[in-house]
């Protein structure tokens, strides 16, 4: 270890261990608006954004536009002879506060498909990628090549009224959205399929191509992209993709931009790359025990090693939910239609039926039901994406139409440079005082 790197991680462990017991002791007294707690926890609970498209409610979950994921089966439209909503009704709905008919659906699907051209020079920088760069390293970069077809970013160079805004970002908005899924299929092929890609299909709906694109033609893989990319694109603002989207936005930076740092922010595997923790946990689950249909007395006992191992239990507990988590339920009923014998799909729902049993044991989890991530994997594995660093890109696909549709109501509503204030630990033990307050 190196001299600065030997004086910072020792400087640091004391603060780090200071701090914590500080918080610990004080964490409910008030700081200006907000307590203590929530200053140090990062902003959790704090209400400080406005976010048109979806409002995450803690116990019937998630309302995109005050429906939810069940009424939206029921009511968006859907592909001929389907069962399941058409992610352009939702981002129809998300944009205008309306449930589109079925001629304003075929009319999205048809101007998406229209302007859903990525230029060469996008292909050429995934291209200069290694194969092996994370599949999500290669999406950010594809989105950034992607910027120089930016309208807005050219009218901003010209000049223009703030009052404009809206304009050319609603139009950067289409076509990058149109575009997503060449750009997620052509990462896929050049990264699991030697390259060889496959043109896409203009008579297809937006979901529906880009699964052919990918090369997956199994029954009923085009349903369950519809159902998939519905149900991951949106949870209001506060989320990490979507605050970052917002808050890049917020320095009008351009929707390329803007999602681009959404996206980075997905990546993490505290967010988007939950999935992708949570099947390699299963998975390791059922190397370890040796059996493909495990007990649920196999399956606790396992759960309970992970916690006494110091690890969560991924893809359980959510910062709002305090119920199982709808789209889990959506995924689950859509397994239980289609494939209720997978046998990796058993032992996602026998999980569920042992993990919220052992979490509620420790006082100190609040949630312990499934959130999306416990599922989504599961269900992709089936319909043959084994790929599983590859699962946060699809999220990001369908993140994309939520968080560019707040990018539009950002700019129509005329949202200020997002400009929070911060302090220093010594600032709030002035303001607080060293000594802990009891009553």
């Amino acid at each position: 270890m190196d001299r600065l790197k030997q004086k910072f991680a020792e400087k640091a462990a004391a603060v780090a261990t200071e701090f914590k017991q500080y918080v610990k002791e004080n964490g409910d007294r008030q700081v200006d608006t907000v307590s203590l707690r929530q200053l140090a926890g990062g902003m959790r609970g704090v209400k400080s954004l406005v976010t048109e498209t979806s409002l995450l409610d803690p116990v019937e979950g998630i309302r995109f536009r005050g429906y939810s994921i069940p009424q939206l089966k029921e009511l968006l439209p859907k592909a001929p002879g389907g069962k399941e909503p058409l992610p352009e009704g939702l981002f129809w709905l998300m944009l205008t506060n309306e449930l589109p008919t079925e001629e304003d659906v075929r009319w999205l699907s048809a101007d998406w498909a229209r302007r859903s051209h990525v230029p060469d020079h996008v292909f050429k920088a995934l291209d200069a990628l290694p194969t092996d760069a994370h599949p999500m390293t290669q999406f950010s970069v594809g989105i950034m090549a992607l910027q120089t077809d930016s309208l807005f970013a050219k009218a901003y160079d010209k000049g223009m009224s703030k009052k404009d805004h809206w304009d050319p970002t609603y139009e950067d908005t289409m076509n990058l959205i149109a575009s997503l899924p060449r750009l997620a299929a052509y990462i896929y092929r050049r990264t699991y399929c030697n390259g060889e890609h496959i043109d896409p299909d203009p008579s297809l709906d937006w979901a529906a191509n880009f699964a052919h694109m990918i090369g997956n033609e199994q029954a009923g893989s085009k349903q369950m992209m519809r159902m998939y990319l519905t149900i991951h694109a949106d949870h209001e603002g506060g989320n990490a993709s979507a605050h970052t989207t917002h808050l890049v936005g917020s320095t009008l930076s351009d929707a390329y931009a803007a999602l681009a740092s959404g996206m980075n922010a997905l990546a993490g595997p505290l967010h988007g790359k939950a999935t992708q923790e949570v099947i390699k946990w299963v998975l390791q689950m059922i190397d370890e025990l040796g059996t493909k249909t495990p007990s649920a007395e196999q399956i606790e006992e396992f759960i309970r090693k992970t916690l006494a191992d110091g690890k969560v239990v991924p893809g359980y507990g959510h910062a709002v939910l305090r119920q199982p988590d709808p789209r889990f339920t959506a995924q689950m009923e859509f397994a239980k239609e289609y494939f209720p014998d997978d046998e990796l799909v058993n032992v996602v729902w026998k999980i569920f039926d042992v993990t919220p049993k052992v979490l509620g044991e420790y006082k100190k989890i609040k949630n312990p039901w499934p959130n999306v991530d416990a599922h989504s994997g599961a269900l992709l594995m089936h319909y043959g994406f084994t790929e599983y660093e590859f699962y946060t890109v699809m999220f990001g696909v369908s993140r994309a139409t939520g968080v560019l549709a707040s990018l539009c109501w950002d700019r129509a509503l005329g949202m200020p440079l997002e400009r929070p204030k911060s302090m220093t630990i010594d600032g709030i033990k002035e303001l607080l005082g060293s000594e802990v307050v009891t009553s």
